[in-house]
């Protein structure tokens, strides 16, 4: 049975004193990694398909399924048999979560639907588990499934901890509908660990028409606009003593909304002021104001669209604005974040510049490469304190990835480089795994192309390959990364690409570098370079190649 404890290499050996990134299954991670009652606030937006058709999911499914979640951007479940037995094991568990799972069988039958809700099921359980009492937890999801997920939810938190469905409005043009009305927003489900759950209000700014509305006095000492504002509230209350107005009885079927003691303080201070007919109002400045409450339905936080700085290119990437305002909700400063579908590191990179710290898993290189890439922009003092768990550590590890998952082999290798790696599509890669960039002048940013063979045949073409891309491409420089010594000939070729000529510094065009390089962090014999996912910003000269190292 595990024990309660913090996230501390004191309490726990299995949790360091620094941000975590775990490559693996969330459920096994959960499970084995995370302790008890050791997280601040849960942020999850696990992989869900809301572009199907909302009866292809409910179709009866025959046969097996190799896998249940689809591996990079195919965020669908599918009824097999893994599905089948992970359903069988909740039921059989009984309580609260065994009585749902039975009745969404009886109602839904094997479909992907059921799939998605039988795998969801001891994740959430697992992510109440972690949650200290103090916790929140946020799931992000679509309104194809959020009435599903809310009834789990409930029989894990108990509906008492419910507190809010928030509506985001996502896009602001829908695709037309033939028979609806245009889907425009996704559910976020909060839900905390108990009373006593963190929250912080927040505030949005106050529109113009309000403001001349609401605040259309100008007081003449100081000129600051204020308001006044009614002094009552519903339900019977006694008289108060308003200063040298004696004692005034609120109106019929009301009550004063300060005690007497406030009400003292409130007329030394000046913040109670009367109407001709001699009623007592609050007066409100305007620049003390802190906007208007926040209410359940958010449409001021705008989708990552195509010209998006903060994009990545990653499909189902979540705003940063709308991260923001989750952590800052219900976390403060120091407070550990987990993330459990971390996907392109979103989550993360909020709660690294809010000073949280942060847990973040994903079942993807792809994604791990991602937030690398994306916590660079903290400097390297920020990768000091990241513990990665599930990468390759050495060389066979490495050489076993690239034999089981050429693509996940690719996209660690590239992340290892510090860039981010290329979504590859069938027949869509063009010879690029990823790019780096580089300023060296006043001209435009430079590009260096990076090809990945993970296979142990590689030879000279394939360096041939690489320069005709380079060639086609219009880049600077290539690096050719493979698993073992280049051979020969494959050297010659690299050699014959020539030399970039830098105002700094002569370079290589094309350098080949093996796994053996990246284990020993050889460094990178290239110019200065930009964030990689701003190659258009003008910049100035970067650090230098003797500057750079492989990321860790």
């Amino acid at each position: 049975m595990r024990t309660k404890s913090a996230l501390s290499p004191q309490k726990d050996a299995c949790l360091p004193l620094k941000n975590l990134v775990f490559y693996g299954d969330n459920l096994a991670i959960l499970q084995e990694k995370i302790p008890p009652e050791s997280v601040d606030l849960v942020y999850l937006d696990p992989p869900f398909n809301s572009k199907q058709d909302y009866n292809v999911i409910f179709k009866e499914r025959k046969g097996g399924r190799s896998t249940s979640q689809e591996l990079v951007f195919k965020d669908t479940w599918k009824w097999n048999l893994k599905a089948q037995q992970t359903c069988e094991k909740l039921i059989e568990d009984g309580g609260r979560l065994s009585e749902v799972i039975r009745a969404f069988r009886t109602f839904l039958g094997d479909n992907d639907m059921m799939a998605y809700l039988a795998m969801m099921a001891p994740r959430l359980r697992e992510l109440h588990k972690v949650l200290k009492p103090t916790g929140s937890l946020y799931l992000h999801c679509d309104p194809t499934a959020s009435h599903y997920l809310k009834l789990l939810l409930d029989a894990i938190f108990l509906p008492q901890n419910f507190r809010n469905e928030i509506i985001w409005q996502r896009t602001r043009v829908a695709k037309r509908q033939s028979k609806a009305f245009g889907k425009t927003h996704d559910v976020i489900l909060l839900y905390v660990k108990s009373d006593a759950a963190k929250f912080n209000p927040q505030f949005l700014p106050h529109p113009e028409s309000y403001k001349k509305s609401h605040y259309n006095c100008i007081e003449e000492k100081t000129g600051k606009r204020y308001g006044l504002w009614d002094f009552t509230q519903k339900g019977e209350g006694p008289p108060r003593r308003f200063g040298d107005r004696g004692e005034i009885a609120p109106p019929l079927g009301k009550h004063w909304i300060w005690s007497q003691k406030r009400i003292d303080q409130g007329m030394a201070e000046g913040k109670i002021v009367f109407t001709r007919t001699g009623t007592p109002r609050l007066k409100r400045y305007l620049d003390t104001s802190k906007g208007e409450y926040l209410q359940d339905i958010w449409t001021d936080v705008f989708d990552v669209n195509a010209v998006a700085t903060e994009r990545t290119g990653y499909s189902t990437q979540k705003p940063i604005a709308l991260l923001k305002r989750i952590i800052e909700a219900s976390s403060d400063e120091g407070d550990w974040i987990l993330d459990p579908f971390c996907g392109c590191g979103t989550a993360i990179e909020v709660a690294e510049a809010l000073k949280r710290r942060w847990i973040g898993i994903d079942i993807t290189h792809l994604a791990v490469a991602i937030i690398k890439q994306r916590l660079a922009k903290f400097g390297f003092q920020v990768f000091r304190n990241i513990k990665i768990v599930g990468e390759p550590v050495n060389e066979a590890e490495a050489e076993a990835l690239a034999k089981d998952d050429k693509f996940g082999f690719q996209c660690w290798a590239v992340g290892r480089l510090g860039a981010p790696p290329i979504e590859h599509r069938k027949g869509a890669d063009r010879g690029i795994d990823g790019r780096i960039y580089f300023h060296d002048d006043i001209g435009p940013a430079k590009e260096i192309v990076i090809s990945v063979k993970a296979g142990e045949h590689v030879g000279p073409a394939f360096v041939r390959e690489l320069r005709g891309v380079m060639e086609r491409e219009r880049a600077a420089m290539g690096i050719f990364v493979c698993l073992k010594e280049p051979t020969l000939e494959m050297q010659r070729e690299a050699d014959n690409a020539g030399t970039y000529r830098s105002f700094t510094a002569n370079f290589p065009k094309l350098q080949i570098i093996t796994i053996k390089d990246i284990f020993a962090n050889k460094q990178l014999n290239i110019p200065g370079r930009l964030n990689p996912y701003e190659p258009k910003r003008p910049a100035s000269v970067g650090l230098t190649g003797k500057q750079l190292r492989l990321l860790p």
